[in-house]
């Protein structure tokens, strides 16, 4: 029974002293952009308003952005997290843009057009996370 308890306790401590850091090292990007709201409707989007660019579903109640394609070249790519300024939660880059659109946001607001209309058009800040790559894995 102490052999056991003595093995448990060399795992734990052995997975305590892992460097995990190494995974989560990024680089914080803040940036000023136009933020507008969309919602999942055909006339706003395409033919098929529930899917993505991306190729992700789109449903209601979820936390997601579109963002114009000079983003992409910024680090805000495609599950990129990103803390909008005036939001608690965190939100997902999930789709882009159309082409004519230069430092945009679209926040999904599911169907509810009163309150993408509402929300208009703002700018404001955005922050998100770039992962940092180690010169091994280039």
């Amino acid at each position: 029974m102490k052999t056991r308890f003595y093995f448990i306790m060399i795992i734990c401590i052995s997975l305590l002293n892992c460097n995990t850091n190494a995974d989560s090292t990024c680089h914080k990007t803040t940036l000023k952009v136009t933020a507008t709201a969309y919602n999942s409707l055909a006339y706003q989007t395409n033919s098929n308003p529930s899917i993505t660019a991306f190729g992700d579903s789109l449903k209601p109640g979820l936390r997601y952005i579109a963002v114009s394609r000079d983003l992409l070249d910024s680090g805000l790519v495609h599950n990129t997290k990103v803390k909008i300024q005036g939001f608690d939660s965190l939100y997902i880059v999930k789709d882009k843009m159309n082409r004519r659109y230069k430092k945009r946001i679209d926040i999904y607001m599911g169907n509810d057009v009163k309150r993408a209309k509402k929300w208009g058009k703002k700018k404001l800040k955005i922050e998100y996370c770039i992962q940092t790559k180690d010169s091994i894995s280039n």
